[in-house]
């Protein structure tokens, strides 16, 4: 199941896609990240590829359930972790940016203890 921090980013980014919009396409993950679009294509046919994503003839693309339970915990560690620097009085901003970078590093072990003490209270 282990794909590096650039293709989390990328299921996780077709996750929040899909919540928002009836179709995720490339154009769309490449507008929302501000990426080029063939770079977005290159990342696609490596997801494809890897069995995280399907791609449909009119170019939609749907996360497979092996995509599907990567995007959905890293996307959980991104609202865990953004909330709670929040709550200790960082900026959204700023808190946004570095859960972005802690959620592809943090060891399963630390964050299940990190989310056992937030949602303790």
């Amino acid at each position: 199941m282990a794909v590096g921090e650039s293709s989390e980013n990328y299921l996780e980014t077709i996750l929040i896609l899909s919540k928002a919009h009836p179709v995720v396409r490339s154009v769309d993950i490449a507008e929302e990240l501000g990426f080029k679009k063939s770079s977005v294509s290159v990342a696609m046919k490596n997801l494809r590829e890897l069995g995280h994503i399907t791609v449909s003839k009119e170019g939609f693309i749907n996360l497979t359930a092996s995509g599907r339970e990567i995007a959905d915990m890293i996307y959980e560690r991104h609202q865990l972790l953004s909330a709670w620097l929040v709550k200790l009085g960082v900026d959204e901003k700023t808190a946004s940016e570095d859960a972005c970078k802690i959620e592809h590093v943090i060891s399963k072990e630390s964050f299940e203890a990190i989310k056992k003490h937030v949602n303790k209270k």
